[in-house]
This record gives structure tokens, sequence and C-alpha cells, in this order.
């Protein structure tokens, strides 16, 4: 730290209590000074030499105040004030970072000019200003923090202009130029820790990294922050990634429980005015910062009440980096009184965002027309991009499908924001419809039948369909309809394949039960339901494979067409029924159902879920001039 000496005679001011100061001399004090509380007995001669200001105040004085003088409105309090007075005296006093700006503003209120005595204060601190702190990294950030107590002072006298260029200047030289010390907490990369490999036996010079001026800055109050990052911004130097890394660690630093999703200081109005005036720094290059650091910022808008225009300009730049975003960045919590867990009309709107990047906007309204609205040109989006937010919205979907209060509109109006083209694989969209159902039990068949419709069994898995044919919260109908596609899928596979092969273990009928009760190359019975824990162990791909099964569908039975295709349970019963047919093999759970709703429909012809579910005919004609006696068989 720099500092300058001003006096050559010794300190003489003493203290008689708190409130009481004089200079210990033989000559008597002839004024007495008041600053607040502190009254200090002094003498006229030194101090009006060297203060215009003082001299006013004594000739203005009459014999009735004796002598006594009032200047309780000067910069910097008794401390700046004892500094000016000990100058006018010629005692030591030490100039440093922390007291040169009261100083100054104080010497400037007495009017401590040149014009009065050459050499005087304001000029020797003038000199030490420019030639020494305005110098110093860490001594111009010390600086600019005191000067937020001495406004409007230290504003009028450049101080803070001053303080912020020169720090403003040093963050934007070259890092290979830096030879001040300066602090630096991240994990240091090896060639900055003198531990990468050697070159000829010559030791690299460590490097400097880009964002060395960070952590240094994070010191700094929320308004001079902002002036420094503006004046960075101006310079030019600074790329946006870096700037970008100044604000997330200016938030995490000032704001406590940022990082772990809220926000532990209860000063709500200094959270807000930080937060927002983050959002306004935020650069506009995309990329420039990570989009769970945005989100987070959405996060913590939310929990302050911040303003609409602050978080619609924050799902601008979070819609257009979503791709780069986790689902636990997406758990936002709801406002009290919404009812849902979590706020999902804000990922909605974001998701939103995203899709209309390809589109473009132009954002006006009959009732708005006279206002300047936003026109965003479209922008290409990668098919990768928009796979990445498929699969995000799957798993947000598995997330939000867990909270007992979530309506089924609401999750239906979720999962269709995203177009089926960027949704080639359905498994994760299917486990998440597998939890809403287990966690909504109460749900009605049509209901049921609704949100299973958003599902394309086409486009599930084998590992899928293995669960999914085995899964009693489905509907009957979905079940048939996954099986009979995996039969077509196994059948274009089977074309190709050798001749006597086995079945791959991937495929489902090696999931399902072989004619002498044998399984599939598997050691778990096909009658018995994947448990949860089994499904969610099954890893969702990205995009959709070949599966390479053996057809499981065989040669039908011998019999009319119209006897065979007239209802679905009776196909399944016969496969199972019998040991010579070459059907397809169901599991038990599977056949129960279907042998139940077969009797249903026959007893009260009424239900029509059973049969929907149970007639997997293509031809309602023929399942109704066929009688049922003609489709029933014993199951042993």
């Amino acid at each position: 730290m720099k500092y300058m000496k001003l006096g050559s005679k010794p300190d003489s001011f003493q203290t008689d209590g708190n409130n009481i100061r004089f200079v210990a001399t033989e000559l008597a004090t002839d004024i007495i000074v008041n600053v607040g509380d502190v009254k200090f007995y002094l003498h006229k001669f030194p101090l009006l030499s060297k203060s215009s200001r003082l001299q006013k105040l004594v000739a203005a004085i009459d014999e009735e105040t004796n002598d006594e003088i009032d200047i309780s409105d000067i910069p910097g309090g008794p401390t700046a004030f004892e500094i000016c007075a000990k100058f006018c005296y010629g005692m030591t006093v030490t100039l440093n970072a922390y007291n040169v700006v009261a100083a100054r503003c104080a010497a400037e209120y007495l009017e401590m000019h040149e014009t009065l005595e050459k050499g005087n204060l304001i000029y020797k601190i003038e000199v030490f200003l420019n030639s020494s702190i305005f110098r110093s990294w860490k001594d111009s950030i010390i600086v600019l923090q005191t000067t937020k107590s001495l406004l409007p002072w230290s504003e009028d006298l450049k101080v803070v202009s001053h303080c912020i260029d020169s720090i403003a200047s040093r963050a934007s030289i070259d890092p290979s130029e830096v030879e001040w010390s300066y602090t630096y907490n991240r994990r240091k990369l090896p060639s900055e820790n003198g531990l990468d490999a050697q070159w000829n036996g010559v030791r690299k010079q460590q490097s400097v990294p880009k964002d060395w001026w960070v952590e240094d800055l994070c010191e700094l109050e929320i308004d001079s922050y902002k002036r420094v990052i503006m004046a960075i911004r101006i310079k030019g130097r600074a790329s946006d990634v870096v700037i970008g890394e100044a604000l997330k660690a200016y938030t995490y630093r000032r704001i406590a429980g940022f990082g772990k999703g809220s926000i532990t200081n209860g000063d709500v109005f200094r959270n807000r005015e930080l937060l927002e005036t983050v959002v306004c720094l935020l650069p506009t290059t995309t990329g420039s910062v990570s989009c769970s650091f945005l989100l987070k910022l959405m996060k913590a808008l939310s929990m302050v009440a911040s303003g609409e225009n602050y978080k619609k300009e924050l799902r601008k730049r979070i819609g257009r980096q979503l791709q780069e975003a986790s689902v636990s960045d997406l758990l936002i919590p709801s406002s009290e009184g919404d009812g849902t867990m979590y706020d999902i009309d804000t990922i909605m709107s974001i998701v939103q965002e995203f899709v209309m990047q390809e589109h473009g906007s132009g954002e006006t309204s009959p009732q708005s027309s006279g206002e300047v609205q936003e026109v965003r040109s479209p922008v290409f989006v990668a098919a990768s991009a928009k796979l990445a937010v498929a699969n995000l919205l799957d798993g947000y979907l598995a997330e939000i499908a867990k909270d007992p209060n979530l309506p089924i509109s609401k999750f239906i109006e979720v999962a269709e924001m995203v177009s089926g083209s960027s949704r080639p694989v359905h498994d994760g969209l299917y486990k998440a419809i597998d939890t809403f159902l287990k966690e909504h039990p109460g749900l009605t068949k049509s209901e049921k039948k609704k949100i299973c419709s958003l599902m394309d069994c086409k486009k599930l898995t084998a590992d899928a369909c293995s669960h999914a044919i085995q899964n009693e919260r489905l509907p009957l109908r979905m079940v048939v309809q996954i099986l009979f596609f995996e039969q077509v899928r196994a059948s274009a596979a089977s074309s190709t394949a050798p001749a006597g092969g086995s079945d791959p273990p991937g495929s489902t009928r090696s999931l399902l039960p072989r004619e002498n009760g044998a399984s599939y190359e598997s050691s778990r019975s096909a009658a018995t339901t994947n448990t949860e824990d089994e499904w969610d162990g099954v890893h969702i791909t990205g995009d959709l494979t070949s599966l390479k099964s053996r057809n499981l569908a065989g040669s039908r039975r011998g019999g009319g067409a119209g006897s065979e295709r007239s209802n679905g349970s009776g196909d399944a019963n016969r496969a199972a029924g019998n040991g010579k047919v070459k059907g397809v093999p169901m599991p038990k759970k599977l056949l129960s159902k279907l042998w139940t709703s077969n009797k249903g429909h026959a007893a009260e012809n009424s239900s029509s879920d059973t049969s929907e579910s149970a007639g997997g005919s293509t031809n309602p004609e023929e399942t109704k001039s066929t009688p049922s006696g003609n489709t029933r068989h014993s199951v042993s």
C-alpha cells in the first residue's frame, strides 16, 4: 500500500475523554472548533494561515460566542478535520488509501488552496493521488470503496471518476503485462502454478489468466461495481466471456446462498437491486454466460419479486442457449399461492423463446401499435440443439410429474411444446407419463387415454417397450399397440437376419415366457412387472437404434381372416393358450387383463374402454359381425 508522510513535528494532539481534543503546548488555546460531538481546543494562527474558510468563520463570530465555531458538516467528520489541523501545525501525519479521500474532501471544505499558501494541503494530496494511488491496482479499489461515504464531495472532486478510469484501464491491459499482485481464488491451471512440463530444462514463466481482476472487484458495492464494469466494456478490450465471468463471481460473492438456489440474506431490497443490475450488465453475446447461471438468476429474481421487464430480458437470453441447461436448473420454485411446486409458466415462456428463434418475432399488437416493438430475425437452430432441448424437456416433465397438484392440462401443454421431429425417441416422454400416472392414481380412463396419446409407440426403444408391456398403469389399448408395433419392427428385422439365429437380448420377445414356461434369455419371469427402480435404471437413448430381433409374430392359426382379426384379446388368448401356436407370447398379467376384459365385454357389452383395449381389430365392422363365442379359447 502506498502512503505519504506530511510534516516533521511530533504529534502533540491529546484526548480528554471521548469528546475533547487539544494540543499540548505551553501556549493557551484561543479557539474552539466543534465537529459533531467533538470539541477541538486549538490556536487561531496555524489554522487561519492555511484555511480560507476558517478565516471567514472567525471573522464572523462575535464576543458572545467566545471564539467558538461549528463545522459539523465537514466531510469526513472529526477524523478528517484532525488530519487537516495537524497539517496546519506541521505535525507528522500519514496519508494512505484509507484516509486520503476524507482528507482531500475536508481540505476542500476548509478551502486550503495554493492561493492562500504555496504547498498547501490540497496540492500535496492531489500529487499523492495522481503519482501513487491511481497508479496502484489495489489502492485504487480501496479508495473507490471509501468514496461512497463522502458523496457528493468525492464525486464533485473527480476522485470517483479517476478511480474508475484507473481500475478499468488496468483491467483492460494485456494479461502478459500484469506485474502487480492481485487476488485470484479459482482453481489455477497447471501452467499458472508453474507445474507444467519444463521445456529444455527451463521453467516457463507463470501466465496471468484473462480474468485475473474478477475477484478483486467483488469487494465493491453494486453502484461502484456497475460503473467499473461499464467503463471496462467501453474500453472494449475485455471479452464478453470475461465480463460474464466477472458478473457471475460478483453475484456468488455478494448474495449468500445464491449458488444453492436460495437467498439467505434478509435484505430483499439490496438483493433485488443487485440482481437487476447484474441482468442489465449481462453481455449480449450468446454463450458469454452459462445457461445455468442465467437460470439461477431467474430463480433469484422470482425470490425477490423483481420487475417483469428484468425477467422478460432474462427469458430471451436463456431461450437462446436453452440446450445447455440441466433439469435441476429448470426447477424454479413457484410463488406462494400458485398451488404447484414449480414455476412452470416461466419455463414454458423460456421454451417458447427457444422455439421462436427459427421463426423470428415481431411483437406488435393492435393495442400497442403506437409503441416501438422489437423485431427479431430468424436464427438457424442446429438439430442437435433441438434434440437436447427435447431431452431436457422430457426430463423436466419427469420431475414436475411428481407434483401431486400438477394438473394434467399443464403436463400436456408442456409436453406438446416440442415438435415430433425434435423428439426421435419417446423413452423420456414415456418415463414422464409413467411418473405422472403413478403420482396421480385418480385419473379417469379418458384422462389416461389423453395423456398416453402424447406418446408414439413406434418411437419407443426395446427397453422401454419391455417395461411398457408389463406396466399395469398404462391403458390396455396402449399396451396392445406397443406389442403390435414391436411385432412390426421385429418382422422387418427378421427379414434381414440369418435363419436359425437366437433372439437378441434387447428384443421384447426375450422377456416374454416361452411355451414350456422358460423365458427368452432372461432369468426373471416375464409375468413379473418391472419395478420403478428397474425402469429408472434404463438408459434413455438419444436417437433411434435399429432393433435386430427375430420375428415375434409366427404364422397365424388356420381359419378365416375375419375371425382372426375380430378380437385382439382372442388372438392373445390363442397365442398363450395353445402351446403349438406360433403366435406372440404375452406376459401372464397382460393375458389376465385381456381375458377379464373379454369376459366383461361378452357379459355387459357396455364398457367402451374394455372394448377399445381388448379389441385389437382395425375393422369395427368385422368385430361387430363376429360372435364372441367364435373367438374364445380356453387358457390352460
